[in-house]
């Protein structure tokens, strides 16, 4: 199982007690995630919507790529980082 670094935008930063980061373990970042929503429950309802995928809104990045377009969850190595980003939109 690989240790990994997930990082959140600051508006999430409140539900880690203002921390920035979450140390996360799994073989790939969909599992390195459950570890996450075991940790700190509420960010499973910031993050995900009713069926348990990441919300149109969010944007979740494996050392920089994006992992929306991935057709499976990316397997994870030792100090490995999960950047969870909020898309902004508007007109």
């Amino acid at each position: 199982m690989a240790h990994a670094t997930l990082e959140l935008p600051t508006l999430l930063q409140r539900v880690l007690g203002g921390r920035a980061t979450l140390e996360v373990e799994g073989e790939n970042v969909l599992e390195a995630l459950e570890d996450a929503y075991r940790q700190v429950p509420a960010l499973r309802v910031h993050l995900c919507d009713e069926s348990g995928a990441l919300r149109r809104h969010v944007l979740c990045f494996h050392n920089d790529i994006n992992t929306r377009w991935v057709d499976e969850s990316p397997r994870l190595s030792d100090g490995d980082c999960i950047t969870i980003m909020q898309a902004v939109s508007g007109g």
